[in-house]
């Protein structure tokens, strides 16, 4: 008889995708996954260790399983993912409730290493296998709403930006063949998903290592030609390797949403050439002016780090005036968190806690002003939206996106009047603008 185990995803998408892999892959081999942890005989956890908050999270969600392994001797508690990467040598001996800690690249090795570890083969408890770069073959449970997916395209990072492990994570840029992601894509329009959002590190880079020159636009052109997704949603471009080839692919082409998500993560020259980002001030200006000039009604995102080592109050200020000026529809933002191994780690100036979070408080303030600015123009108008179900406040309300909405981190669209269901799209008019959030009624 085949066990059944509980998996806990944290982290970002391209993480969940890692984790409907291994749903996949456990299932394909006989297992059966369970909503109740209580019920399983295993207990995985795909971690995060990006970030510092990222890392205690995922500490937290190992000892609260830990706890409820404790009421169970039978149970195993397995740890996967990028906080095992990271702090491999450590983790062993300071978390010894777990029963094995596997890498990133351990993904097809999961059922094998279940299977070893509840047949009591003597292993290492802690495996840290050669790179994997998933395809198109892989079984893969899709855990996010039926109707939208993400799909990744790249795996590893190439940029070697001064606060950031993921290229000592996650290792270098491998991209993965065009006719592989478009027999995907294929795969999921065929299952019905209505939405495709393409994710990397840096969606820009794509093709590089392949193919000796950036393919993004190829990809994107073969995806509208031989799949019939509503929308493909292109997320974490590079700032300075956005080209015009591809701001007119979105511009004439509707099913690509009109939204960039462009991480800049600061706007001062200096700070920027301190993280090792490939571009300055004008560089981003330059960009945006160039996006709003060819493609007029996109959504712009970003995200920025404030606190960076010798940021200043003047540093501070030029992204205060940039916010104000570029009016950016969303915005990220978050504190500096010293990276043990990073580059960034060993520079000086160091901002205190207080200060740094002071500064935070004033851009979210400045942004949540911009945000409810923006929105408002909404308001009178008629827009697809994507129907995600009830409100997460109240089963009163539909939910859903318009195109200028991105899953999970931006706001939505409350609906208080019609009736449909999810996964559809249909036109609401927009009656009411919030700081975040748009209010409408089907029509």
């Amino acid at each position: 008889m085949k066990q059944r185990f509980h998996l806990v995803s944290l982290g970002c998408p391209k993480n969940l995708v890692d984790s409907e892999v291994v749903y996949g892959l456990l299932e394909k081999a006989g297992w059966t996954s369970v909503d109740e942890p209580e019920r399983a005989q295993v207990l995985l956890i795909n971690t995060c260790g990006f970030i510092q908050p990222a890392v205690e999270e995922s500490i937290e969600e190992i000892l609260q399983l830990a706890e409820l392994k404790s009421n169970d001797q039978d149970k195993k508690l397995v740890v996967i993912g990028c906080l095992v990467q990271r702090y491999r040598e450590k983790l062993e001996s300071e978390l010894t409730e777990v029963d094995l800690f596997v890498g990133t690249e351990g993904v097809p090795q999961m059922p094998s290493l279940l299977e070893r570890l509840l047949d009591g083969e003597q292993t290492p408890s802690v495996v840290i296998p050669e790179s994997f770069l998933m395809d198109a073959t892989f079984p893969r449970r899709i855990s996010t709403p039926s109707f939208r997916a993400w799909m990744k395209i790249t795996e590893g990072c190439d940029n070697h930006c001064s606060y950031c492990m993921i290229p000592s994570i996650r290792g270098k840029l491998r991209s993965r063949i065009e006719d592989d992601l478009v027999g995907e894509a294929q795969s999921l329009d065929n299952a019905g998903i209505r939405e495709l959002s393409l994710v990397a590190q840096d969606l820009t880079a794509y093709g590089v290592d392949l193919y000796g020159e950036r393919r993004l636009e190829v990809l994107v052109k073969r995806l509208l030609e031989q799949t019939s997704i509503a929308w493909i949603r292109l997320m974490y471009l590079y700032p300075s390797t956005i080209s015009a080839e591809l701001l007119d692919l979105v511009a004439d082409n509707s099913r690509i949403a009109p939204y960039l998500d462009i991480p800049v993560q600061h706007i001062s020259s200096r700070i920027l050439k301190a993280m090792n980002r490939r571009y300055s001030r004008e560089d981003v200006i330059n960009v945006i002016a160039d996006i709003r000039r060819r493609i007029p009604d996109a959504a712009l995102r970003t995200t920025l780090l404030l606190g960076f080592p010798g940021e200043t109050e003047d540093d501070v200020r030029q992204v205060e005036d940039f916010l104000i000026e570029a009016e950016l529809d969303h915005v990220g933002v978050f504190s500096y968190a010293n990276e043990e191994g990073s580059a960034a780690a060993k520079l000086g100036g160091h901002v205190d806690e207080a200060e740094k979070q002071a500064r935070l408080e004033r851009i979210i303030t400045i942004q949540s002003e911009v945000s409810q600015r923006k929105l408002k123009r909404f308001v009178g108008t008629v827009e697809p939206v994507l129907i995600e179900g009830f409100s997460r406040e109240t089963d009163l309300l539909l939910e859903g996106r318009t195109r200028y909405q991105a899953p999970d981190i931006d706001g939505c669209v409350l609906i208080n009047e019609g009736e449909t269901r999810s996964g559809e799209i249909v036109n609401v008019e927009i009656t009411e603008a919030q700081t975040y959030d748009l209010i409408g009624r089907i029509v």
